[in-house]
């Protein structure tokens, strides 16, 4: 019965309590209107005052805006956009992997990994701030129009990493570190096209040393001409994402390390082809239905917008525009392979999807679907003969980097200027950008390649090579020996 008073006897004083009286939960400052009011003069002295606490007010839930909801979305895709284009190095590594010897697989997916791993960081310390000047902390310095600026210019205004900015959100508005994110997974894609040109006779280290350059100052420079806002952008050029810029930049590249490494012993017989199979088929499948799904990434990801009628209908008509040439180069190459081989070759059509889906990457956005049907087609056409030739000539690309990525890359870029409806754009325009970017890596790639020739970094030696560079270069097998052994077809 005590309790049960003392409790009543609380419940009253409660409800006789002033309604100005307030308890707080916190340390927050009582709001304005429960301010303390002024004491009395009359209020009587004897009385002690009460000192309480305001009780705090509710937190005033933040206010999500338009410009809020649009800024997410817009970095979340491209986000998402980055990592498919990362993917898409595992798919070059099955693709390179599986159309090579067992004995060299372990040296292939090796250098696809490093790719990734030195070209970012490379990237990320002089790349970025040389493809994109507009960046630097130094805005008084020119942008990099050509090497001549780049030599004169290069400590002056070469951003190191990412600029620490905090953008008001908004539609179309992307942060330093998605957008740095996005442009090192092409990076990454640049470089790695030559590993499967130049596999089963190049050294580690080598191999090394063309990344760094190609990471940290080819692409960079090319990629800056046109979407750092050089001289290129400057005459009209278009790529949307990079048929001439990464593609038949690393094409290119890729070309020449097949040069100057030369053939695989006994790829060539008295000048006949003689052809060396792959270990896996179905590896390089696989790694080509994910190069196709990263290329989601890499063209649809390269409006940098997703938000808003006219974006989406981009993005949209990327996407359809991308499926649908990378399909036409499949079943051309592999009817023509039919009609000239009397079998349809899997490897042909593997290769015809990803020269449609090279040709289309420039275009994508400003061509109609029948139009994205055709150059997909032709880039079909394309990559069959540039394998053929390249027989002819005997120039040893074992995965035919050089027939899908620098042929069907130039042929992008000039379909870009007969098919494609776009601002200033030109038949000459293209011609001349897509010409600059590839005599570009042509000639820093080939100083590189035959400067470690003429040094004898280049190349392992033949025993080397006929045991294979997995044991040889990193003493390991990819599979158990027995199985090299006995999958060994050089």
């Amino acid at each position: 019965m005590r309790r049960l008073f003392a409790l009543a006897v609380c419940l009253l004083v409660l409800l006789a309590a002033p309604p100005n009286l307030a308890i707080s939960w916190g340390q927050e400052a009582p709001p304005a209107e429960a301010a303390a009011t002024p004491v009395a003069a009359e209020t009587p002295a004897a009385e002690p005052a009460v000192a309480v606490e305001a009780t705090a007010a509710p937190a005033t839930p933040p206010v999500l805006t338009m410009d809020d909801v649009a800024y997410s979305i817009d970095n979340l895709l491209l986000f998402i956009s980055a990592v498919l284009v990362l993917f898409m190095q595992s798919g070059f590594a099955l693709v390179e992997g599986g159309l090579n010897s067992a004995k060299n697989a372990v040296n292939i997916f090796f250098k696809n990994f490093m790719d990734m791993a030195i070209g970012t960081l490379l990237f990320f310390v002089v790349g970025y701030g040389i493809m994109y000047p507009g960046n630097s902390p130094n805005p008084d310095n020119p942008a990099l129009d050509n090497p001549t600026h780049f030599i004169k210019d290069w400590f002056g205004f070469a951003q190191v990493g990412i600029p620490d900015a905090d953008p008001t959100p908004g539609a179309g508005i992307l942060h330093p570190q998605v957008d740095f994110l996005f442009q090192a997974a092409f990076c990454a894609t640049a470089a790695t096209i030559v590993s499967g040109a130049v596999a089963g006779r190049i050294k580690f280290s080598s191999y090394i040393i063309y990344t760094i350059v190609i990471s940290g100052f080819v692409y960079p420079v090319s990629g800056m001409w046109h979407w750092g806002k050089g001289w290129i952008a400057d005459m009209g050029f278009v790529d949307f994402a990079g048929s001439v810029v990464v593609h038949a930049c690393g094409g290119a590249a890729a070309l020449m390390g097949a040069i100057a490494l030369g053939p695989r012993i006994g790829r060539f017989v008295d000048g006949k082809s003689r052809p060396i199979p792959g270990h896996s088929i179905p590896f390089a499948a696989l790694g080509v239905f994910i190069l196709w799904i990263g290329w989601f990434g890499f063209n649809p990801g390269s409006q940098l917008a997703f938000t808003g009628a006219a974006n989406i209908k981009t993005v949209m008509t990327v996407a359809v525009n991308t499926t649908l040439a990378g399909s036409a180069g499949a079943v051309v190459a592999m009817f023509i392979s039919w009609f000239m081989f009397k079998k349809p070759d899997l490897t042909m059509a593997l290769n015809g999807a990803l020269a449609g889906l090279v040709g289309i990457t420039a275009n994508c956005h400003c061509v109609t679907n029948n139009e994205a049907l055709l150059i997909g087609a032709i880039a079909g056409v394309i990559v069959f003969y540039a394998v053929l030739l390249l027989d002819k000539l005997c120039i040893d690309d074992p995965v035919g980097a050089v027939p899908v990525h620098l042929c069907c890359g130039i042929w992008g870029g000039l379909a870009t200027g007969i098919f494609g409806e776009a601002d200033n754009l030109t038949f000459m325009t293209q011609l001349k950008g897509t010409a600059a970017i590839v005599g570009w890596s042509l000639v820093v790639s080939g100083i590189t390649f035959f400067f470690l020739k003429a040094i004898g970094l280049l190349r392992v030696d033949a025993e080397e090579e006929i045991a294979g560079l997995d044991i040889k270069e990193h003493g390991m097998y990819a599979y158990p020996a027995a199985f090299v052994a006995a999958s060994d077809h050089d």
